[in-house]
């Protein structure tokens, strides 16, 4: 990637840290558990911003560390909800939304005053952002030249690529529909959230076998 570099520490979801000419940037936090490395991760990265690619808590879980720290914390808008406390439906564990809806209600929220929205085409820090629905309604993605960070749009494995279970996302023939459309983008490397690096290979068997 021209001028630009990409580290991926698994904090059970995966989070990157980005470092381009315009800045550095923060993608996903981890869970609440991993919360000492994550304040870690801030005081040695020392980001401009931090970027959640949706609300899930493996993902957003520590995004109020962010905003204490006084980072803008961005989402896209129909993730806002979520991170804010106001709607808590959470699709796991799959069949038990009452635990579901508890496990959000004890996570940290993080406060309006430093959410900020990321929209589809957005550059954010020289990343462009992409919208990724289907495992969340607002799900977003980072590309930069022919690199793609894809969130829980497909998640790597060690037979390659797949989906989220249907039972954790929002919409399954969505989240199916994303995956077609990342299979036929120009990509030379996809980073999943969680796993590791995933080859265009991979994610047109993957759409392949799923379709």
């Amino acid at each position: 990637m021209s001028r630009a570099e990409l580290v991926s520490v698994p904090l059970y979801a995966n989070v990157f840290l980005l470092t381009s000419p315009q800045g550095r940037l923060l993608v996903d936090t981890g869970t609440v558990v991993h919360a000492p490395r994550f304040l870690g991760l801030l005081r040695s990265f020392r980001p401009d911003a931090l970027l959640v690619t949706h609300a899930h808590p493996d993902h957003a879980g520590s995004a109020f560390l962010a905003a204490r720290a006084g980072l803008n914390v961005l989402a896209h808008p129909l993730e806002h909800p979520s991170l804010l406390g106001q709607v808590h439906d959470l699709p796991y564990p799959a069949g038990r939304p009452g635990v579901g809806r508890l496990v959000s209600r004890v996570h940290p929220k993080v406060p309006g005053s430093a959410l900020r929205a990321a929209l589809p085409g957005q550059d954010v820090l020289g990343w462009e952002v992409m919208h990724l629905p289907g495992h969340t309604a607002g799900q977003i993605g980072l590309r930069r030249a022919d690199v793609l960070i894809a969130g829980d749009a497909v998640v790597g494995g060690a037979d390659g690529a797949h989906l989220p279970r249907a039972a954790y996302n929002h919409d399954h023939a969505q989240a199916l529909a994303t995956l077609k459309a990342v299979a036929a983008l120009d990509l030379r490397e996809i980073w999943p959230g969680h796993g590791g690096r995933l080859t265009p290979e991979q994610i047109r068997a993957r759409a392949g076998r799923d379709g």
